[in-house]
Order: structure tokens, then sequence, then C-alpha cells
């Protein structure tokens, strides 16, 4: 059921990343769709986190007519690391997720920028300024959606887990062999 609310989550981000821009200048530095893919590789499913990655970079580029390829290879490689780190690293607290999103914000424009540059193609506008723009409101973004999904993802398995155990406490049972009499 949480695969389906996490799926549901990135189509939305996708579609968000793709209406916002024309909104609102401000709200285009904020990637949604790497906030819901670097939660889903939070979770500890490499597979996921890399089917994920693949399937928002490349409807990203898609959509916004940009070089194919580009954006889904940088989220397919954020993907990936950050899944192999949350393998490595226990990383479910809040404080440890949000240098977590910033670095994979300022690797994903890195790399999604120097293919660019690779390709020959040149960015609208100055890189530096984009990038910092972007860290800055993804990692925000990120904190709150962070904050909102894991109350909706994970506050009812909580309650789950305390309905499973009983209140009254376990008497310690004595062992049956002595070894001194």
């Amino acid at each position: 059921m949480d695969q389906v609310k996490i799926t549901i989550a990135l189509i939305l981000a996708i579609l968000l990343q793709w209406t916002l821009r024309n909104i609102a200048e401000p709200l285009a530095y904020i990637d949604f769709p790497l906030i819901i893919i670097v939660y889903a590789a939070l979770q500890r499913d490499a597979f996921k986190a890399i089917f994920f990655g693949t399937f928002a970079g490349l409807a990203v580029d898609a959509l916004s007519g940009g070089l194919l390829g580009s954006n889904g290879f940088s989220k397919t490689l954020i993907a990936y690391m950050v899944s192999e780190l949350a393998r490595r690293v226990y990383m479910d607290n809040l404080l440890l997720r949000i240098p977590v999103i910033a670095g994979a914000c300022l690797l994903d424009d890195l790399v999604y920028y120097g293919m660019h540059r690779m390709l020959g193609q040149e960015p609208a506008g100055n890189v530096v300024v984009i990038i910092s723009y972007t860290l800055i409101g993804t990692t925000i973004a990120g904190t709150i959606i962070y904050l909102f999904l894991d109350f909706v993802l994970v506050e009812r398995a909580r309650s789950k887990k305390r309905d499973v155990f009983p209140t009254r406490r376990q008497t310690r049972r004595r062992n049956p062999i002595r070894l001194s009499k």
C-alpha cells in the first residue's frame, strides 16, 4: 500500500513540476520529482528507487522539451547513490535526511548541467545561480514534504505496532537448567 502512495506522490510531483513553472517563477526552482525519488530511495528498496528515478527523469525531460535523457540519467544516478547510502547508514531521522536531500539536489544539478555542457548545449541563465536557488528551494520543500509523507505513511504503521504488543509486562522465565547446586 505504501508503494502505491509513493507512486501517486511521484506522479503528482511530475505534474507539479510541469505546471508550476508556468504559474510562478520561484516555484520552478523546486525539484519535486527529486524529493520523491530520494524519499523512495531512503526506504531501502534500490530497484524501486532506480525505477522511479528513470521514470521521473524521462517524464520531466519529455514534458520540458529539453535534452532527452539527461534528467533521466541524473535522477537514476541519484536514486542509486542514495539507496546505497541508506542501505549502509541508518537514515530514518529527519535531521539526517536534510543533508541527504541537499547533497542529492546538488549532485543532480551538477550531473544534469554537466551532461548539457558535454553535449554542447548551453543552459539558459547563470548555472551557479540556478543551482543555488534549486538547492535552497528543494531542501526546504523536501523537508516539509518529508514531514508530511512520514506523517501519512508511517503514523498508521506505528499505531498498528502498538496494538500487537500487550500492555502487560511479561515476567522473566526462570532457566530450567541449573549449573550450580
